[in-house]
C-alpha cells in the first residue's frame, strides 16, 4: 500500500471510530428518553460499527479490493445517520425545535447506506470488481437512482426524526412526484442480486465458496427482519411499536452482511460454512421446537390442572424441566433429519461406515474384507483412485 493511501485508509477508519465513539456518548447522555428506547439504539449501534470494523480490517488487508472501501463508507453514513437521529432526539427533548429540524435531516442518510449495501456491494462481492465492463452502465445507474431517491427523502415534508413538533426545513412537494421511483429502485436491487446469483453460477473453487458465505448472511438478515416483523403480522403489536428487542433483531442481523463480507474476502475459515449452515438449520430448528413445546405444555397444564396450579407456578416448573428432558432427544432427531435433506452425502457415508464396522466384526476372508473397505472408501471419500496395501508380520 503507498504511503498516502494508508494515510487516507488511516484517517477514514479514525473518523469511522470517532462518529460510533460519539454516538455511544449522545446515547449514554440520553438515557432517561426509555428503556426500550435506548436499547433499541444500542443494538442499532451494531451495524455502523460492524461495517466500520470490517470495512477498516479489508481497507488495510485487502486495499486493492473496494469491498473495504464500501464497507467503510457505509459505516461512516450509518454513523452519521445515528448521531443525527440522537442529538435531533436531544435537541427535541430541550425543546430546541429548530435545531432538531435541521440536524435531523442528517438521518436520511439511511437511504444511501442501505442503497449502497443493496446495490454496489452486491454487485462487486467477493472480488470488489463488477462481474463484466458490461455492468458498469448498470452501476451508474444504480449511482443516479441513489442520488434521485437520497434526495426524495431528505425533502419529504412533516416531522423530521421523530421528534414532535419539528417539520422539514427543506420538505417540498414537488419532487414527491418521483416517489414511483422507488419500486424502480426495488427492481435494480433486484438486477443486483441477479448479478451476484450469476457470478455464483459462473465462480468456481474459493470465489463459490466467498459468494456462499455471504448468502448465508443475507439469509440470517431476511431471517431476522421476518421474525421483527412477525409480532405485527400477527396483530399482537401494533405498528412501529413491537418490543425493542424483537425489533433489534433486525439490526443485529444487519451485522451478519459485514461480517459474512470479512470472512469472504479474508478467506478466513471459508470451508467452514457447511459446518455452520449446518449447525444453524438444526439450533434454530431446535429452538423453534422447544419454544413451542414449551409454550404448549404451559398452556396445556395450566388448562387441565387449574384448579391445582393456580398461582402456584407449578405448570411453569413442570414445563421446564419437560423441555430439558426433551433437549437430547430432539437434537439428535433434528440433526438426523438436517443430515438426510440437506446435507445427504454426508448422511450417506456416516450410515456406509457404520455399517462396514458392523460387518467388520464379523469379517474373516482378509480377501473380501480388502475388496468391502475399498469399496466403502471410494463410496464414503471418492478418491481418484485407491490402494491397499497390507504388511506381511515379521518383515520391515
Amino acid at each position: 500500500m503507498s504511503p498516502r493511501r494508508l494515510v487516507l485508509t488511516r484517517g477514514l477508519i479514525l473518523v469511522a471510530a470517532t462518529f460510533n465513539a460519539a454516538v455511544i456518548v449522545l446515547l449514554l447522555l440520553r438515557g432517561d428518553a426509555g428503556e426500550s428506547t435506548v436499547l433499541l439504539d444500542v443494538l442499532f449501534e451494531a451495524v455502523p460499527v460492524s461495517f466500520s470494523v470490517v470495512g477498516g480490517l479489508l481497507s488495510l488487508r485487502r486495499p486493492e479490493n473496494s469491498i473495504g472501501w464500501l464497507c467503510l463508507t457505509i459505516g461512516l453514513l450509518w454513523s452519521i445517520e445515528a448521531i443525527g437521529y440522537t442529538i435531533a432526539g436531544l435537541a427535541g427533548d430541550h425543546g430546541r425545535i429548530e435545531v432538531a429540524s435541521w440536524v435531523g435531516l442528517l438521518g436520511s442518510l439511511w437511504l444511501p447506506a442501505l442503497g449502497l449495501t443493496a446495490t454496489h456491494l452486491a454487485l462487486r462481492v467477493p472480488t470488489g470488481e463488477l462481474l463484466s465492463p458490461r455492468w458498469r452502465w448498470y452501476s451508474r445507474l444504480c449511482t443516479a437512482m441513489l442520488v434521485l431517491l437520497g434526495l426524495l427523502v431528505a425533502t419529504t415534508p412533516g416531522r423530521v426524526a421523530d421528534v414532535p413538533g419539528t417539520q422539514n426545513p427543506i420538505g417540498s412537494q414537488a419532487l414527491q412526484s418521483i416517489s414511483p421511483l422507488f419500486l424502480l429502485f426495488a427492481l435494480i436491487v433486484l438486477g443486483a442480486f441477479g448479478s451476484l446469483v450469476l457470478r455464483y453460477r459462473r465462480a468456481r473453487g474459493v470465489e463459490r465458496l466467498q459468494i456462499r458465505w455471504i448468502a448465508f448472511g443475507g439469509v440470517v438478515l431476511l431471517a431476522t427482519v421476518c421474525t421483527s416483523l412477525l409480532p405485527t403480522a400477527l396483530g399482537l403489536a401494533a405498528e412501529n411499536s413491537a418490543p425493542a428487542v424483537v425489533e433489534g433483531l433486525s439490526y443485529i442481523g444487519f451485522t451478519a452482511i459485514p461480517t459474512a463480507i470479512g470472512i469472504a474476502v479474508l478467506r478466513h475459515r471459508l470451508y467452514d460454512i457447511d459446518v455452520v449452515i449446518n449447525r444453524t438449520l438444526v439450533y434454530g430448528a431446535l429452538s423453534a421446537t422447544l419454544a413451542g413445546a414449551y409454550l404448549g405444555s404451559v398452556l396445556l397444564l395450566q388448562l387441565v390442572l387449574s384448579g391445582l396450579t393456580a398461582g402456584s407456578g407449578l405448570a411453569v416448573a413442570g414445563s421446564t424441566l419437560a423441555v430439558a428432558a426433551l433437549f437430547q432427544p430432539a437434537r439428535g432427531r433434528i440433526q438426523a433429519a438436517v443430515d438426510r435433506r440437506f446435507f445427504r452425502r454426508k448422511y450417506d457415508a456416516v450410515r456406509t461406515l457404520e455399517a462396514f464396522g458392523t460387518h467388520l466384526r464379523d469379517e474373516i476372508d482378509l480377501d473380501a474384507l480388502g475388496a468391502e473397505l475399498r469399496a466403502v472408501v471410494g463410496e464414503t471419500m471418492q478418491p481418484a483412485h485407491v490402494s491397499l496395501w497390507l504388511s506381511t508380520p515379521g518383515v520391515r
